[in-house]
Formats: structure tokens, C-alpha cells, sequence
């Protein structure tokens, strides 16, 4: 925390924190796996790097640099001797003066690291799950900056989620203003028909996901057709094969949608995508190493705070 390794016991921020009232936080979820060189952080740099973008939207002055958010992170997952994980740093305004405008406050930055297994269950790789569309829509641009990992948009996210929940479903699919696929709660999501691979642009809302990157360049190299395309709701449901994808549920198919079964219930691309995948976060496809930081054994020195005027 701020520069700082300390206990988990002793990680406690104020009550009157400016994030914790209104939402003014950006963070990140990556990952770090086990691979044969020892633990390794996956696209470490563009977390970051969308990280830092993030805070630019929100006329965050961020207190450190990019590589020394970086070191940062690869000493806190050293620190928890952790070989695979799941790392959360999150900067936001902390405590200060209270009311929206939150530039007067400092920005704080923390960054936890913990084992997190099966975020859409343990059997949603091989079964898939069954989401809801959900009657909340995605954050429009003109309301918030989908673009930017903030605290707040996930307030909308966790809306649908709990709607799907409390009706039986695994997972959400929200659509935008113009009733067109966005994404699912914290998901980015996928459709296959006839062959070929979609998703939907930046423009329908979506966040550009890390993730959904590197299946978009995983896709190439195995020759699979992809188009950034609109899907509608209803293309939802006549698709072949939808799947979805995040830092947290890796990729995982969707078997089902508002009741209806996708496809035939077999997902071939998919698993193509998600074997692919689990090969380049395990170091084992050397042509996407460079995909992959490792994690120095011992522990980097601790960062010191930067002034800003």
C-alpha cells in the first residue's frame, strides 16, 4: 500500500475514503501462472498500461510510474510466495475532503494478490453456463467512460449479476442503449455462426478486455475468421457457439441463453481457444512469450512515492 509492503491485518484505509462514498477508484485484474520458469504475470505491461489510460480519463494524477507499478506488483506477488494468483491493484482517491469533486484528495495505490481458482464455477470450462440477458443496460458513453476500469461502472455490472443470480442464471449479458451486445457483467463475450468468429467493437460500449485481445490474436494465428461486429439479441440466441472472457474467468463457454441451448451444446472453437489459451499462460507456446513476465524470487525493493505538483 502506497509504496509499502505491509500485513493484510494492517491494509485498512479511513471510513471517509472518497472511493469508498463515490466511487472514484481504476484497477486492474491480471493474472499470474505457473509456468516452467517459475511464476509469471500475464500481460503485465498492457494491465498497466490500461491501468494508467484509465486513470487519465478520470483526471487522476497517479503517484507512481508505470514501471514502478510494475516492480510493484511482481514484489507483492513474491512477497505472498504465490506461483499462481490472481492480482488486484486498485489507485483511488482516499481520504481528504468530502462532496464529489474528489482533486483535492490524494491519490492512493494499493495492490493485493490471493489465490482465486474458479471465478464461474469449477465445471463452467467443460459445461459451460447459463446467463440472462439482463433488463439493466451497459453504461452508455455519455453517462460514464466505459473505456476506463473504473469502481464505478462496476456498480452496473453488479447489478446484472445479482438479476441473473437471483433468477437461476450463472452469469449476465448486457446490452447497450441501441438494444445491441455489450458484454456480460465483467466479461467480454464471443459468438461463433457458420465458422466464423465474432465480437462486438469498442463503439457497442464494451471494455477493450486484455483477455479479449489475446483470443482476437490467438484466433489469427490458428486461422480462425473474426470480424468486430454488432450482435443482437437475437443472434444471441441462434449462434453456434458463444463463449465468454475475462482476467478472472479465463474462457469459458455459454451453453445456454434466457432458456434456450446454444448450438448443439458442443463448443469446438471454443475449446480450440481455451486450449490455446491455457498453453500461452503456462509458458508453454513460445510464440506468445513475451506475453509473460517472471516473478523474481526475491523480493524487489520497496517504491517511494513520487512528488506531483
Amino acid at each position: 500500500m502506497n509504496g509499502e509492503l505491509v500485513p493484510w491485518k494492517d491494509a485498512k484505509v479511513p471510513f471517509l475514503t472518497h472511493a469508498l462514498h463515490y466511487g472514484t477508484g481504476v484497477f486492474e485484474g491480471i493474472r499470474c501462472f505457473k509456468t516452467p520458469g517459475g511464476p509469471a504475470i500475464f500481460r503485465l505491461k498492457e494491465h498497466v498500461v490500461r491501468m494508467m489510460e484509465s486513470a487519465e480519463i478520470y483526471l487522476m494524477k497517479m503517484p507512481y510510474s508505470a514501471n514502478e507499478i510494475i516492480e510493484a506488483i511482481k514484489s507483492t506477488v513474491s512477497a505472498n510466495q504465490l506461483e499462481e494468483c490472481y492480482i488486484r491493484p486498485l489507485a483511488y482517491y482516499g481520504y481528504g475532503e468530502m462532496g464529489l469533486n474528489p482533486l483535492p484528495n490524494k491519490v492512493s495505490l494499493g495492490i493485493a494478490a490471493w489465490r482465486w481458482d474458479s471465478y464461474l464455477g469449477e465445471k463452467a470450462e467443460k459445461v459451460g453456463v447459463r446467463c440472462q440477458v439482463s433488463s439493466w443496460r451497459r453504461v452508455h458513453p455519455s453517462t460514464l467512460p466505459p473505456q476506463a476500469k473504473s469502481t464505478a461502472n462496476y456498480a452496473n455490472g453488479g447489478l446484472a449479476k445479482i438479476e441473473a443470480l437471483k433468477a437461476g442464471y450463472d452469469e449476465a449479458i448486457l446490452l447497450n442503449m441501441e438494444a445491441m451486445v455489450a458484454e456480460a457483467s465483467a466479461e467480454n463475450i464471443f459468438r461463433v455462426k457458420d465458422g466464423i468468429l465474432s465480437t462486438p467493437p469498442a463503439s457497442a460500449g464494451v471494455l477493450r478486455g486484455v483477455t479479449r485481445d489475446s483470443i482476437i490474436r490467438m484466433a489469427a494465428d490458428l486461422g480462425i475468421e473474426f470480424r468486430r461486429s454488432d450482435i443482437s439479441r437475437e443472434e444471441l440466441y441462434t449462434s453456434d457457439e458463444l463463449f465468454l472472457t475475462g482476467t478472472a474467468a479465463g474462457v469459458t463457454p455459454v451453453r445456454e441463453v434466457d432458456g434456450r441451448m446454444i448450438g448443439r451444446g458442443s463448443f469446438p472453437i471454443c475449446e480450440r481457444l481455451r486450449k490455446a489459451y491455457s498453453e500461452v499462460v503456462h509458458g508453454r507456446e513460445p510464440k506468445f512469450s513475451k506475453w509473460l513476465t517472471p516473478v523474481a524470487k526475491s523480493v524487489a525493493p520497496q517504491i517511494e512515492t513520487r512528488t506531483r505538483k
